[in-house]
């Protein structure tokens, strides 16, 4: 099955390179481009996507309002697409915000192709792609901007998870991957698997983006804490 990409970057040597990376895979096809968000939802109202690579950072509607619009407001039509944040890291402070409007995770855009493939590929197969080895760096410099009025984790809903799951969701916020917090509790990554599953079950959530995000602005997780 092709894997059918848009590519969404104010930025056309970006887009360019992204396309050449994308279209030497067999099982890839970029479909559609746009330099801004608003020309994004447009192509998608007439374009079959399953990928959507976004900028942050552009002109007219960005990246956060175009994700919002997409995941949440069905602007996909009935195959809405999953949406992949490429952010520079360094300047895109509304990452956050993407991935709490419905993005399936992000990537740094200086991504080695081989992940950038390998989260394409995760995120069109249904999983949500946090890289451990960016994510406590990202949110880290999110600290400042997430609401400072934050309420504490509602008991309620926090009471359904077990002690166990509790420890999981605390190392998901971490941006730990399945094998390190199996290795951190000393249980199988089959256990953390399942583990995972019953929270984002439990706690009405699409997938580990949306527990990150509910870990941190819920003040589970402290910004900064290691």
């Amino acid at each position: 099955m092709t894997i059918r990409v848009m590519l969404v970057d104010d930025q056309a040597l970006l887009r360019t390179g992204f396309r050449m990376v994308l279209d030497a895979q067999a099982e890839m096809e970029v479909v559609a481009e746009a330099s801004d968000g608003q020309e994004a939802l447009e192509t998608l109202r007439a374009t079959t996507v399953d990928v959507v690579l976004m900028d942050v950072r552009m002109p007219r509607v960005d990246g956060v309002e175009a994700t919002r619009r997409i995941c949440m407001g069905g602007e996909g039509g009935p195959g809405t697409p999953r949406v992949l944040i490429l952010t520079t890291f360094d300047l895109d402070e509304y990452a956050f915000s993407a991935l709490k409007a419905g993005a399936s995770g992000f990537m740094l855009k200086d991504v080695p192709p081989g992940d950038l493939l390998s989260a394409i590929r995760a995120v069109h197969s249904g999983d949500a792609v946090v890289a451990p080895t960016t994510t406590r760096r990202l949110l880290d410099r999110f600290s400042a901007v997430l609401p400072s009025d934050r309420a504490r984790p509602d008991n309620d809903l926090l009471s359904r998870l077990t002690s166990r799951e509790g420890e999981v969701l605390l190392l998901v916020a971490q941006g730990l991957s399945n094998g390190e917090i199996a290795e951190r509790l000393v249980l199988s990554e089959a256990t953390v698997k399942t583990h995972v599953g019953r929270i984002l079950t439990k706690l009405d959530l699409r997938d580990r983006v949306q527990a990150v995000v509910l870990a941190y602005e819920s003040g589970l997780m402290e910004a900064g804490r290691g």
